[in-house]
């Protein structure tokens, strides 16, 4: 029997380092077997060198206008859907190109994966937030089937008055390589985030660090380059500090070996739906102190994690020396949360949901 064929369309490129990506991408890892994956992709965010047997990657040259380039991407996928390949299924990743939905449902069933309200994540043009709730709208009404990946997200769809809409959180590889290479740093507290953003909250920790007066090594590891004002904002806070700045790691293994030798992790975002980083800080078992936000509290439980008010970093101040203090009792912790992940937040059981909704839409 001929197998089903997928296209994949708003992972961008893979292999994953984050995000959207990582999740796309362990979907497509556990259901390999079963579908045939097509991923399209965009040349700013993919590998271009690297072959996989898990999918077929349809990689586009990328837009000279930089603001414009995965509006484009997002076009290409399209109208190479529609007009050059066939497939069975189509799943769409991002809240960001449910404008191709209507065009895609003339020939596909369509099944949209929401990350998050991007609207909400910074302060943007009322045209870009325009063009984001007409997209919303869109992909609540014309898709066949809304999946999100954090519970609150999954009560304010329910509450427009979707009901065709479910909630499958993220996961962790239990068996995620991590690399055992040499770390230059010892004792280190360590922030990392793919784009350092300032809802990324890592002004809060240098805030909290400095109101400590604390004289230890701190690790930042990320994308500096995203905003030029914020970044001179963090140089100025780290005066007086001990910290190294480090550019994005894209190699899982790597990342995760500085997450693994940290003394301590810092997660103080403001906005995240579900944290893919949050979920491997517990893989490696590293003392974890995070934001009170509720994405992260519908994760973990005061008994399994510790954590702080939201953007006061005073409070902050206190779970650090805290967590200093007490390491047998923060490993207490990371234990419990261990147990949590294997049983709620790994892969081969959640990619096993969205069998269940590939095959209900396929047949």
């Amino acid at each position: 029997m001929e197998r089903k064929k997928i296209a994949v369309i708003g992972l961008k490129g893979l292999p994953a380092f984050g995000g959207a990506a990582t999740v796309g991408e362990n979907i497509i890892k556990q259901l390999k077997e079963k579908y045939d994956f097509t991923v399209y992709a965009v040349e700013s965010h993919a590998n271009v060198g690297i072959l996989s047997e898990d999918y077929l990657q349809i990689v586009f040259k990328r837009f000279p206008l930089k603001k414009l380039n995965i509006f484009f991407y997002y076009l290409k996928s399209m109208l190479h859907c529609l007009f050059v390949a066939r497939y069975d299924l189509i799943h769409l990743h991002h809240l960001d190109g449910a404008f191709i939905i209507p065009f895609l449902r003339l020939k596909y069933k369509v099944i949209v994966t929401s990350h998050g309200r991007p609207h909400l994540m910074g302060k943007w043009p009322w045209y870009v937030n325009l063009f984001f709730n007409i997209n919303e709208r869109v992909m609540l009404k014309l898709s066949n089937k809304v999946t999100v990946v954090a519970f609150p997200l999954y009560e304010i769809y329910r509450g427009l008055g979707n009901a065709n809409v479910e909630y499958i959180p993220n996961g962790i590889n239990l068996n995620q390589p991590v690399s055992n290479s040499d770390i230059p740093y010892k004792d280190y507290i360590l922030f990392a985030a793919g784009r350092i953003i300032p809802l990324k909250g890592c002004h809060v920790l240098l805030e909290a660090l400095k109101l400590m007066n604390y004289t230890g090594k701190v690790v930042v590891i990320g994308d500096l380059e995203q905003m030029p004002s914020y970044k001179e904002k963090l140089l100025n806070l780290a005066e007086g500090l001990d910290v190294t700045f480090i550019s994005l790691i894209r190699d899982k293994a790597q990342l995760l070996n500085y997450v693994k030798n940290a003394r301590l992790f810092v997660f103080p975002s403001d906005y995240e739906n579900m944290s893919i980083m949050l979920l491997e800080v517990v893989y490696v078992k590293t003392p974890l102190i995070c934001s009170d936000i509720a994405p992260n509290k519908v994760i973990f439980s005061d008994d399994e994690v510790l954590f702080f008010k939201t953007n006061d970093a005073s409070d902050l101040k206190e779970k650090i020396t805290f967590a200093i203090q007490n390491p047998k009792k923060m490993q207490a912790f990371m234990d419990k949360a261990f147990e949590l992940l294997k049983l709620k937040y790994n892969w081969e059981s959640i990619a096993k949901t969205y069998d269940g909704v590939f095959e209900k839409y396929l047949n």
